[in-house]
C-alpha cells in the first residue's frame, strides 16, 4: 500500500490499525494521525514513529485516505471542520452508529465514504470487520479500505448499509457475548472447587481450542457439537439443560436486541445538523 493514510483520532482502534499496517509492510512515513490529546499523540509517535499533530489541517489535505476514528458523539463536529479540506480523499469511518448519509451531509455532500464496523480483537490482529461502500466509491478505493482492515484480521463486504447494524450486533458486540459465556463457565469451575489459575487454564484453553478446531474443520459446528455429545453422557445432560432453559433462544434474542439498539443509535446520532 503506497497511499498516504491519516487517522483522525488516535485511540486504541487507530493504534491497532497503524500497528497492523506497519507490520504488513506499510511505511511509517506514509501514516499520520491527529488527536487533540497530547498523550495520544506522544504514544503513537513514540511507538510507531508516525507523524502526529493536534490540528486536522496538518494531515487532512495531504492524505489519500482519511480514517475517521473519533468517538461517534464527536463525529459531527469533526466532519464539519473537515469538509472544506476535502477534494480527492477516501473517507473510511469506523465510528459506530454513524450512517454514511448523515456523514456525507455533515461533510457538505462529500460521499466517497466507506463505513466499517471492526471489533476489539483487532487490537491483537485477530479482528473481523464488516464494510459498506457508497456508490461513489471506486473499486480501487474499496480495495484500499479493505487492505486497511485486513491488516488487523478478516473482513467482509455487505451490499446494504443496514447490514452494518447486523455486523455490529453479531461481531462488533460479539466478543462480549463470548466473554460473558467464559465468565459463566469459569464461575461454575470455581464453584466446583478449582483454584482460580486452574479454572482459567481449563476454561480459556477449552474455548480457544474449540474455536481452532471449528476453524480447521470443513464440517459444520453442529456436527462437531454432536461428536462431543455421547448419548446418555455428561455433555448430553449439559446441553439438555441448556435447551430446557432456552439458552440458544436467549442468545438469539440478545443478538437481535443489539441489532435494534444499533438502529436506534443511528437515528439518535444522525439528528445533528
Amino acid at each position: 500500500m503506497n497511499d498516504k493514510i491519516a487517522f483522525v483520532g488516535g485511540g486504541n482502534m487507530a493504534s491497532a490499525l497503524v500497528g497492523g499496517l506497519i507490520a504488513n509492510g506499510c511505511a511509517a512515513a506514509s501514516l499520520s494521525a491527529v488527536d487533540i490529546a497530547a498523550e495520544q499523540r506522544d504514544r503513537l509517535s513514540q511507538r510507531f514513529g508516525i507523524k502526529v499533530s493536534g490540528k486536522l489541517a496538518d494531515v487532512a489535505g495531504d492524505a489519500d485516505t482519511l480514517v475517521l476514528a473519533v468517538k461517534p458523539q464527536h463525529m459531527h463536529e469533526v466532519a464539519r471542520e473537515l469538509a472544506p479540506m476535502l477534494g480527492r480523499q477516501l473517507i473510511v469511518s469506523i465510528a459506530a452508529g454513524i450512517r454514511t448519509a448523515d456523514l456525507a451531509r455533515w461533510l457538505g455532500g462529500y460521499a466517497r465514504i466507506v463505513r466499517v464496523m471492526p471489533n476489539t480483537p483487532a487490537l491483537i490482529g485477530a479482528g473481523v470487520s464488516g464494510l459498506f461502500a457508497r456508490a461513489e466509491v471506486s473499486s480501487e478505493e474499496r480495495s484500499r479500505a479493505e487492505a486497511i482492515l485486513r491488516a488487523v484480521g478478516d473482513a467482509i463486504w455487505v451490499g446494504r448499509e443496514d447490514l452494518i447494524d447486523a455486523v455490529t450486533a453479531v461481531s462488533g458486540s460479539g466478543p462480549a457475548y463470548v466473554f460473558y459465556f467464559i465468565e459463566a463457565v469459569r464461575k461454575a469451575a470455581l464453584d466446583m472447587g478449582f483454584e482460580p489459575k486452574d479454572a482459567q487454564t481449563l476454561v480459556m484453553g477449552t474455548f480457544a481450542g474449540a474455536v481452532r478446531l471449528a476453524q480447521a474443520s470443513d464440517e459444520d459446528v453442529g456436527v462437531l457439537r454432536e461428536r462431543v455429545t455421547s448419548k446418555g453422557g455428561t455433555t448430553e445432560r449439559a446441553l439438555t439443560t441448556m435447551e430446557s432453559d432456552q439458552v440458544g433462544a436467549a442468545i438469539a434474542r440478545a443478538v437481535h436486541a443489539a441489532l435494534q439498539r444499533a438502529g436506534e443509535l443511528g437515528d439518535e446520532l444522525g439528528k445533528a445538523r
